[in-house]
């Protein structure tokens, strides 16, 4: 009668555990499945605020260009009259005293990292930095290269590239001096 009531103890122990495993395991899967949706949420919700951002700013002040082929967005946060010059960050403005900053108190990251301006020859795109993981699992810099070369508007249409759930992981920033050259303070078309 003991060997039974042992043996009862030990099924009862053994179930208990491996309820608690299944338990764990479950909240495990759901707790990554839920990280990954957020991830692409919140960047498919930054990509439209920051989109909306730099069209603003274009509309209003004009955006001459940037800098480098990737440059990072950290100066959403000056003040109007709060810098010297045409230059914010590695943007470059046709009239900088248009500029109604500032456009975000705490710059928009994901997993750290500041977003990016991409300059491809397509034109500028917004695009989360090098080293963040997509929630597709990709990598960008190491799975995703986004170089001069980089055709970001297929990219967002792509659920393997920078696409989530048919919506876009990226952005194309709309850039009234692209095609224009300033000489003497007149703006010229290019050629």
């Amino acid at each position: 009668m003991k060997q039974n009531a042992s043996h009862k103890k030990i099924i009862f122990s053994l179930l208990t555990l491996a309820v608690i495993a299944f338990l764990i395991g479950l909240t495990f899967f759901s707790w990554r499945t839920v990280a990954k949706r957020d991830r692409g949420l919140y960047i498919v919700q930054d990509m439209a605020r920051l989109a909306t951002i730099f069209k603003h700013i274009d509309a209003t002040a004009g955006i001459l260009g940037f800098d480098y082929q990737k440059n990072p967005i950290n100066f959403l946060n000056i003040k109007k009259d709060g810098f010297v010059g045409s230059e914010l960050g590695s943007m470059n403005l046709m009239f900088p005293d248009k500029w109604e900053g500032p456009y975000e108190y705490e710059m928009p990251r994901i997993q750290e990292e500041d977003y990016i301006i991409i300059r491809t020859e397509k034109g500028y795109f917004i695009t989360p930095a090098d080293g963040v993981r997509l929630p597709n699992g990709k990598i960008i810099g190491t799975d995703i290269m986004l170089d001069e070369q980089a055709d970001i508007e297929h990219m967002m249409h792509d659920e393997q590239m920078l696409s989530y759930q048919g919506r876009p992981l990226a952005a194309k920033v709309g850039i009234s001096g692209h095609a224009q050259s300033i000489q003497g303070g007149v703006i010229f078309p290019a050629d």
